[in-house]
């Protein structure tokens, strides 16, 4: 069955997928603390100990859609002193950069129906250094670079296994599970390979509906469970089985007697240890290992096939060769049709970036309310968990497949993350992408108020408003693709995010003067000051970047309500409500509280500043030049004039209003486009959008080989200095990892080049080619001499963005930086890491390794 047509049964063949978590510990909502102090809670160290309440993790795990049965690897070198069932990294506190994976793996493909998956995982021979990076990365501070695993010298001489987990489904419940282990090294190596099965424990299991693992014979394994009905696990070479319970160590964590006689942590004791008395000889339980002891050869590789399957199968493996080939056939024709005219090279890169994006998927599972209270028969909180984070959230309840930012730095959702992942997800699976985006409107995430959860170490901060822009993108990118839109899913997400609008209108802009303060809006470091917190002093930061966003959602809310009024003329008011809104925001901008010269822009330097308002009525502009001052080019739309005829209301206002406030209208409108058949909404008329592009483009300020920077260059050499009631901050241009703990200093708005606010730029770069056309020219980049239409000029920086991950004409990837190990070595250089922000001079991968999340959108450039 081509993947087409699997798609149009997305439920049965999404029930199983890769949906456990990379890291489970750490977590907030495993965090039952006083004082909120997830990190500590539950370690890395105490993570085979402690059954888990709201979640599992595993490395290149499988699991069903509720996450009932779970499927994973285990390592064990015979040197380490534990076994690797998860994946390693520091805590926040430990980084010198805030937490960090400390492995090596990557996501290789994958298809939305997860019918053909593959992962690699690179597995040291010597003893895995978990001491040496603690200890290393302690000594480091801000300024240094991080201390990752392949600089431990482990990975020099090949001294390592390359593990390839691959699945590859015959029917929706009948999953094939091919191990391929490599010894790239020169001398034979021994290792203890274990796949690994288990359920998760709910806190509520009784005799009567506990589930059990038990060997049917010794080659097959029944797993069975009331929830799911039995399941069967064939194995084609036969290993013994080492069983125990998914119940925590009760007595080693805590020093109180264990429940069960066997517990999580048997099988590491086991094997590692040599207990024998720590797994089951009974030969059941809630979790089993399948262990192989292999000695692999040198620069030679074995294979494992096992099959997880809700049928038995008498010759599991008859068939196991020719339905892999079948299956991977099927994945190369699925992205055959959607790469053509592409290069090897942009093909490899793009299905990578779409399989890190369907990998990290993830089952997350968070009841507020009874995370706060405490779950029957286990004690219960403290007061102040109870009345502490969240508490307002009550009423969330997630227990869905979501789209994670990075499985194992992040995994958690993040509203803005979210809205970005669905663009790259919806060019291959547009229903999983609509989902996604309709998932926070829902009643049991959406607060009352009409709030966004932004993510789970606080639910109440603030996020910028994108889901309409993803919304709209995601209904155009559909219609353009099938030739009809989904008017039901716009309809949903409009009635939802107005209440979302009305909720910024009322909570964020405090002087009810159009203009928006936000707070936090995601870009973590970038100010002169924590936005997320009081300023000093008092008075009110009025923020460029937090007004820009509320622009765009009038402009996204009213094209939307455009369209529905298409089909009902009812939405037609709803549309004149919006363009209203755009027009007193731009308005604002300009002049704040009707004071001329008092707005955001700043017509000297042309450039978009935060306004700085103090108790006493006094203001004065952060003269900072950033990322937030350019955001004022993505609210921008351009509408065609046949879509204006259907809508004689919403025109007939528009040209009543803009008589009555032509200072607003010679602000953000133009009526006539090229061939006086398109109007232009937004922001910047052409003075403004030159002004602002003549910055963004110079090669001095924003414009890297790789991208727009998110501060201007010029603050290397001249930081930006501040004096506010007797203190002194300061920003200076800080091109790869923050040099400050704000935020917990593991991202950096400070120079590096990001990709999902460079999306946005080039996107509203075409849209004002749209109205403008090839007539319209602006310097590329600036003070060069050189010409180019608004689409060439978007064209190039979209080519520089690529280029971070594309080879160069000497084969050379830039987001490898300088490691010559990732650029020459055959078994690295073609494997792909889609990192959180990139080095804003040479494109270095930075922050979390793995956030294909919205990095993932570069699969849409290429």
């Amino acid at each position: 069955m081509k993947e087409t047509s699997k798609l149009k049964k997305p439920q049965s063949w999404r029930k199983w997928g890769p949906y456990l978590s990379e890291r489970q510990w750490g977590t907030v909502r495993e965090d039952y603390s006083a004082n909120g102090d997830a990190w500590d809670y539950i370690s890395h160290d105490m993570a085979r100990s402690k059954a888990y309440r709201w979640g599992e993790e595993g490395i290149g795990g499988l699991s069903d859609d509720q996450q009932i049965l779970c499927l994973a690897t285990s390592y064990w070198n015979g040197k380490d002193p534990i076994l690797k069932e998860r994946l390693f990294g520091l805590t926040n506190p430990e980084g010198n950069h805030g937490e960090d994976v400390k492995e090596l793996y990557y996501y290789l493909d994958n298809v939305p129906s997860h019918s053909y998956m593959k992962f690699l995982y690179k597995y040291p021979q010597g003893e895995f250094p978990y001491q040496q990076l603690l200890a290393e990365n302690r000594k480091r501070g801000k300024q240094d670079p991080e201390f990752e695993l392949i600089d431990s010298g482990l990975f020099d001489n090949d001294q390592y296994f390359d593990v390839f987990t691959e699945y590859a489904k015959n029917t929706e419940n009948d999953i094939l599970i091919q191990y391929t282990i490599h010894n790239r090294g020169n001398q034979d190596a021994p290792l203890h390979f274990l796949p690994t099965l288990w359920f998760r424990n709910p806190l509520e299991w009784t005799e009567n509906n506990r589930p059990v693992i038990s060997p049917l014979d010794c080659n097959t394994l029944m797993l069975q469970t009331k929830k799911m009905g039995n399941y069967y696990c064939h194995l084609e070479e036969k290993a013994p089985f080492l069983f125990t319970e998914n119940e925590t160590n009760n007595q080693k964590l805590y020093n109180v007697a264990n429940t069960v006689p066997h517990v999580k942590d048997g099988i590491n004791d086991y094997v590692v240890s040599g207990k024998q008395n720590a797994i089951n000889t009974q030969q059941n339980g809630t979790k089993v290992a399948i262990h192989y002891q292999k000695n692999i050869p040198a620069k030679s590789s074995i294979t494992i096939k096992l099959r997880l399957t809700d049928k038995k199968n008498n010759a599991p493996f008859k068939d196991f060769d020719q339905i892999f080939k079948t299956q991977l056939s099927l994945a190369d024709d699925f992205y055959a049709d959607k790469q053509k005219g592409k290069s090897e090279d942009q093909k490899l890169v793009q299905r990578q970036a779409w399989a890190g994006m369907l990998w990290s998927k993830q089952f997350y599972y968070y009841y507020v309310k009874d995370w706060l209270k405490g779950d029957k028969n286990e004690p219960e909180p403290p007061l102040s968990h109870q009345l502490g984070r969240n508490e307002d959230w009550g009423h969330l309840m997630a227990a869905d497949i979501i789209s994670m930012p990075d499985n194992w730095e992040y995994p958690w959702f993040a509203a803005w993350d979210l809205a970005f992942h669905c663009i790259p997800l919806a060019s291959i699976d547009i229903q999983f992408a609509k989902d996604q985006i309709l998932l926070l409107i829902m009643e049991r995430y959406m607060h009352p108020n009409g709030q966004f959860p932004a993510y789970e170490w606080n639910f109440g901060d603030v996020n910028p408003p994108v889901h309409s822009w993803a919304a709209w993108k995601i209904y155009q990118m559909e219609k353009e693709s099938t030739g009809k839109g989904d008017l039901v899913f716009l309809e949903k997400m409009f009635h939802k995010m107005m209440l979302n609008f009305n909720w910024w209108v009322n909570r964020k802009d405090t002087e009810g003067n159009n203009i928006f303060e936000g707070g936090f809006l995601g870009l973590d470091n970038i100010g002169v000051f924590d936005r997320s917190k009081p300023l000093p002093g008092g008075g009110i930061l009025e923020q460029s970047d937090g007004t820009s966003w509320m622009a765009m959602y009038a402009l996204n809310m009213m094209r939307i309500a455009m369209e529905l009024s298409y089909h009902n003329h009812v939405y037609e008011d709803m549309a004149v409500k919006f363009s209203e809104h755009f027009f007193y925001i731009a308005g604002a901008m300009a002049n704040m509280n009707n004071v001329e010269g008092a707005g955001l822009w700043d017509e000297e330097d042309g450039f978009y500043y935060d306004m700085l308002h103090s108790d006493d009525g006094d203001w004065k502009r952060l003269r900072l030049r950033t990322l937030v001052g350019l955001l004022p080019l993505i609210a921008v739309e351009v509408i065609e004039e046949n879509n204006w005829d259907k809508l004689p209301r919403l025109v007939s206002h528009i040209k009543w209003f803009t008589s009555q406030r032509p200072d607003l209208a010679l602000l953000v409108s133009n009526w006539d486009g090229k061939n006086g058949k398109s109007q232009l909404l937004s922001l910047l008329r052409g003075h403004r959008m030159k002004c602002l592009l003549r910055r963004m483009l110079d090669e001095n300020e924003f414009l890297s080989d790789f991208g727009v920077r998110s501060v201007s260059k010029v603050y290397e050499k001249n930081p930006f200095i501040f004096e506010l009631g007797g203190e002194i901050f300061e920003v200076k241009y800080t091109p790869a990892e923050s040099d400050t703990g704000m935020f917990g200093g593991n991202s950096n708005w400070r120079g590096p080049i990001w990709m999902p606010v460079n999306y946005m730029l080039i996107e509203s770069m075409y849209r004002f080619h749209d109205y403008y056309g090839g007539d319209f020219k602006i310097e590329m980049p600036t003070g060069s001499g050189n010409y180019s239409t608004l689409k060439e000029a978007a064209n190039t920086v979209s080519h520089r963005l690529t280029s971070i991950f594309l080879k160069d004409h000497n084969g050379r990837r830039a987001v490898f930086g300088d490691n010559k190990k990732l650029q020459e070595d055959p078994h690295f250089k073609d494997y792909i890491l889609f990192h959180e922000y990139f080095n804003g001079d040479n494109g270095k991968g930075l922050g979390a390794s793995h956030q294909t999340g919205w990095t993932g959108l570069v699969a849409m450039l290429i």
